[in-house]
């Protein structure tokens, strides 16, 4: 596996390339938003940019498996798979917010080795690879590294929507009142910019393995941490609850707060 990263990574990079001017095509164009079985949205530039994906994925490495979020499993038997979403943040990006992106993540097994967080309307990436440092670009500034913040008092902590969170809403509240700063909004964009160090606590719930697996190698290689909310890591079959923080130091407090 090691051998081929760079191979495995080109081709990540090749599939989100491939996503990025199909949602371009369709940002602030009122897409018209169905609902899945779940209630959330869904578009034709979901649709369209995981199809673009899977295709690019399926030529340049037919060994592997996918697991997409809208298409579901192919070849679900490989030990290799790639686990897909093309817009993690649909409601922000059929509100015309800029705070969505594209996540392709390569497991072996239920390891995550690579991660790509796209923002294909700032051209903004992150590139996380398991055992190397995570790589950013983008006209916007920002240099990877997180931030130093051993006080919980201190932090800046940031989740999608308290919709997300139900019978846990007051857990994360106890949270939320022992930090500096409590932000809505973000999706994966979020946990890039605690990648950037700007965010030093990410908590959220009901998250499927298309929503983290990419999220994982990125924030490591930046030098945080993602973890469940017990510190473990997280688990394709888990329950959806995540941790993200910048400094390691904090996932103690921050644990027990939520528990």
């Amino acid at each position: 596996m090691t051998a081929d990263l760079d191979r495995y990574l080109a081709a990540a990079l090749a599939a989100a390339d491939a996503a990025g001017p199909l949602i371009r095509r369709w940002f602030r164009g009122s897409p018209v938003a169905d609902l899945k079985p779940d209630q959330s949205p869904v578009t034709a530039a979901d649709r369209d940019a995981e199809t673009a994906m899977r295709d690019t994925l399926i030529r340049l490495c037919p060994e592997c498996g996918i697991l997409g979020e809208e298409f579901g499993a192919h070849r679900p038997e490989a030990r290799l798979r790639w686990v897909l979403d093309p817009i993690d943040g649909t409601r922000a990006f059929i509100t015309g917010r800029p705070t969505f992106g594209t996540l392709v993540a390569l497991l072996d097994g239920d390891t995550p080795w690579l991660g790509i967080i796209d923002q294909p309307v700032t051209s903004e990436r992150w590139i996380g690879v398991a055992g190397r440092a995570t790589v950013f670009s983008g006209p916007l500034g920002g240099r990877v590294g997180t931030r130093v913040c051993a006080d919980l008092a201190r932090a800046e902590l940031s989740a999608t929507s308290p919709d997300m969170f139900g019978a846990d809403l007051t857990r994360f509240r106890r949270l939320a009142g022992q930090v500096r700063r409590n932000s809505w909004g973000g999706d994966c964009y979020a946990y890039g910019l605690l990648a950037l160090g700007q965010i030093d606590v990410i908590v959220e719930c009901d998250l499927k393995p298309w929503d983290w697996a990419a999220l994982l190698p990125v924030i490591a290689g930046a030098g945080g941490v993602l973890t469940d909310w017990f510190g473990n890591p997280p688990r394709l079959d888990g329950d959806g609850r995540v941790i993200a923080v910048g400094d390691s130091s904090l996932l103690p407090a921050v644990i027990e707060a939520l528990n």
